[in-house]
C-alpha cells in the first residue's frame, strides 16, 4: 500500500486548477510548496517575485554598504593590495555561486543555509547555521541603520541626538519591512538602487572635478595616496573583513552581477581615494565637502532606507517561517499569522537597533559583521558542500581533478576560519580603541557621527 504524502511535502506537487461549472464554482490555483504548504486564493504567496523584481533586489543588496566602505579599505591597504584582495575575494565568490547552484540542483528540497547545515552536521548544524544567518542579516541591518543616522546628521547639521536618529531609522525600517513579500517590495529595491547609484556617482564626479580632499581649516590637505599601505595586523584584517561583507550577499547570483559590481567598487573606490587619500570619509559620501555631502546624502537617504528595509526583512521572514512552518498560519491571513509576523519584525528591528547603538562607528561595525558572520556563512559551508557531494564518488576513483577539488575546498575552509578568527579579533580591538580614544564614539552616544 502506497504511503500517503502530505501535499506540502510532495516535491512532485504542482499548481493546479479545479472547475465545477455546473455548481457555478471555480477555485483559484493552489500552489503546493515544500516550505509554505498549500497556497490558496487570499493567502500570502511568498514565491511570486518576477525576474525583474529579483534583479532589482540583487542589485540593491550589492550596491550599498559595500561601495560606501571601499575607499576607506583602499586607504588602509593601499590601492594595489586593495584591488588585488578585492579581485581575489570576488573570484572566490564566483566559485561560491557555482557551488550553491550545483548543490541546489542535487538537493532540490534545500531552501536555506540552515537546511544545508542539517544535511552536513545534523540538528546542531541546522540550529547553528540558522542562528548565524539570522544574526548576519540583523547586524547588517544595524550597519544600515547607522548609515541612515549619519545621513540625518549630514542633512540636518546634527539637529538632534544621534541615538534619536538611529531610533527614527529603526522605525522607518519597521514600517516598510512589515510588507510581507519581496514581490511587493521590489519597487522599493528599484528606487533604492537608483538613488544610491546616483549618490555614489555624484560624489565620485565631484571629487574628480574638485581634485583634492575637502578643505581643512581653509587649507587643502596634502595628497597622501598610498599605492602600498603599511597597515598593522588589526587594520589589515578589518579591511579584509569589510571586503568579505561586501561579497557575502552575492550568492546565489548570476556571474555577471558580481563582476559588474566589482567594476563599480574598483572605479568608485579608486577615484575617491586617489583624490582624498587618508582624508576619505566612511561612508564615502562625505568625501567631497559639505555641499556635495548634503546633496549626495539627500539622494542616498531613500536608498539607505531601502537597504535597512531589505536587510531587516530577510531575518524577519526566517524567524517567522521557523515559528509557523508546517502550520496553516504560515500563509493564511489568520490572527496568529499577523501576530507572529509583526512580532518577528519588531523583535528583529529591536536587536538591530541595539547593535547599531552599541557600535556607533560605521567602519568598525561593517568589519565586525564581515568577520564574525559573513565569512563563516560563505567560505566554510561551501567547501563542505562540495565535499559532501563529491567525497564518496571521487574517493572510489581518485582523479587529478578530484584531488585538486579536495585541496581547494580544504583551503577555502581553513581560509574561512583564519578570516573569521583574525577578523573578529581585529574588529573587537578596533571597536575598543574607538570607545577609549579622545573624541571617540560611545554606545548610545548623542555625538555627531557625520565625520
Amino acid at each position: 500500500m502506497k504511503k500517503q504524502i502530505p501535499s506540502y511535502l510532495d516535491p512532485e506537487a504542482i499548481t493546479h486548477t479545479q472547475s465545477q461549472v455546473g455548481e457555478g464554482f471555480i477555485s483559484k490555483p493552489i500552489q503546493d510548496d515544500a516550505v509554505f504548504g498549500e497556497i490558496r486564493e487570499g493567502d500570502t504567496n511568498y514565491r511570486d517575485v518576477s525576474w525583474m523584481g529579483t534583479t532589482a533586489l540583487m542589485i540593491k543588496t550589492q550596491i550599498g554598504l559595500g561601495v560606501l566602505s571601499m575607499p576607506k579599505v583602499f586607504d588602509i591597504l593601499g590601492i594595489v593590495p586593495g584591488i588585488i584582495i578585492l579581485l581575489t575575494i570576488a573570484g572566490m565568490t564566483t566559485w561560491l555561486n557555482w557551488i550553491v547552484g550545483k548543490f541546489k540542483l542535487h538537493h532540490p528540497n534545500v531552501y536555506g543555509i540552515d537546511d544545508v547545515g542539517k544535511m552536513l552536521f545534523g540538528r546542531v548544524g541546522f540550529e547553528l547555521f540558522g542562528a548565524a544567518y539570522t544574526l548576519y542579516w540583523i547586524f547588517s541591518d544595524g550597519s544600515a541603520l547607522l548609515s541612515i543616522s549619519i545621513s540625518f546628521n549630514a542633512l540636518s547639521d546634527h539637529a538632534a541626538c544621534t541615538a534619536v536618529f538611529v531610533a527614527v531609522a529603526a522605525i522607518i525600517a519597521f514600517i516598510f519591512s512589515s510588507i510581507q513579500t519581496l514581490a511587493r517590495m521590489s519597487w522599493l529595491a528599484w528606487l533604492g538602487a537608483v538613488c544610491i547609484i546616483i549618490a555614489v556617482f555624484i560624489v565620485t564626479v565631484a571629487v574628480g572635478i574638485q581634485g583634492h580632499a575637502p578643505l581643512t581649516a581653509g587649507v587643502i590637505p596634502e595628497p597622501d595616496v598610498k599605492l602600498f599601505g603599511s597597515p598593522t595586523f588589526v587594520e589589515a584584517m578589518t579591511a579584509v573583513s569589510t571586503i568579505c561583507l561586501t561579497y557575502a550577499a552575492f550568492y546565489p547570483s548570476p556571474d555577471y552581477l558580481p563582476n559588474s559590481v566589482t567594476a563599480i567598487y574598483i572605479v568608485v573606490g579608486t577615484v575617491i581615494y586617489y583624490y582624498c587619500g587618508s582624508h576619505v570619509a566612511s561612508p564615502a559620501l562625505g568625501s567631497a565637502g559639505i555641499l556635495i555631502k548634503r546633496i549626495s546624502y539627500g539622494f542616498a537617504l531613500p536608498g539607505l532606507s531601502v537597504s535597512a528595509t531589505l536587510l531587516l526583512h530577510l531575518p524577519d521572514k526566517h524567524v517567522f517561517i521557523r515559528i509557523l512552518r508546517g502550520t496553516k498560519h504560515l500563509t493564511a491571513p489568520t490572527r496568529t499569522h499577523w501576530i507572529v509576523w509583526l512580532g518577528s519584525t519588531f523583535s528583529v528591528i529591536s536587536v538591530a537597533y541595539i547593535v547599531a547603538s552599541s557600535i556607533p562607528v560605521f567602519s568598525d561595525l561593517v568589519s565586525l559583521v564581515g568577520a564574525l558572520l559573513a565569512t563563516p556563512l560563505c567560505f566554510q559551508p561551501m567547501g563542505c558542500m562540495w565535499l559532501y557531494d563529491n567525497w564518496e564518488p571521487g574517493k572510489r576513483q581518485k582523479s587529478l581533478k578530484w584531488c585538486l577539488g579536495v585541496g581547494w575546498c580544504i583551503f577555502m575552509i581553513l581560509a574561512g576560519f583564519f578570516l573569521t578568527i583574525g577578523g573578529t579579533y581585529s574588529s573587537i580591538v578596533s571597536i575598543t580603541t574607538s570607545y577609549h580614544k579622545s573624541g571617540g564614539s560611545s554606545a548610545w552616544s548623542c555625538a555627531n557621527n557625520d565625520h
